[in-house]
């Protein structure tokens, strides 16, 4: 008869492939709105989508808040919720608005978030839940 050992060691895996996956979308999101706010490259690509710097200012902000929120438990499945989000807007970007575009880095982004989402969705339901103690 099994004493459940088996199970709780495999959700260890888990969770341990989950928080260096997190740590590894922190980091590149960290990486990734530093050189939304300080590489002049990226002045230029903005300016090439066409919607003014204001989207850049505001998806620097996103993944840094994202980048952050991966890092806090409770907040991981909700984070990696709204950077699959950020990374859907920059692979149509790629794809659709600017020349030459390359949506394979925003596309593997995009997986690695919804991946995070789909397993940290306890934290999401949670989080939601505290938005509503009358339920």
């Amino acid at each position: 008869m099994s004493d459940g050992t088996g199970t709780k060691s495999a959700l260890l895996v888990v969770n341990i492939v989950l928080w260096l996956l997190q740590i590894a979308l922190a980091a590149y999101f960290l990486y990734s709105a530093y050189m939304l706010f300080f590489e002049p490259g990226m002045v230029k690509k903005f300016d090439n989508i066409g919607f003014g710097q204001w989207l850049r200012h505001v998806t620097g902000v996103l993944e840094t808040a994202g980048a952050i929120g991966l890092l806090i438990p409770g907040l991981s499945g909700l984070a990696g919720l709204g950077l699959a989000l950020v990374m859907v807007g920059a692979s149509g970007t790629e794809v659709f608005i600017l020349d030459n575009g390359d949506a394979t880095l925003p596309l593997i982004l995009l997986l690695a978030s919804v991946i995070v989402a789909i397993f940290r969705r306890g934290d999401i339901t949670a989080f939601f839940s505290r938005l509503r103690p009358g339920r």
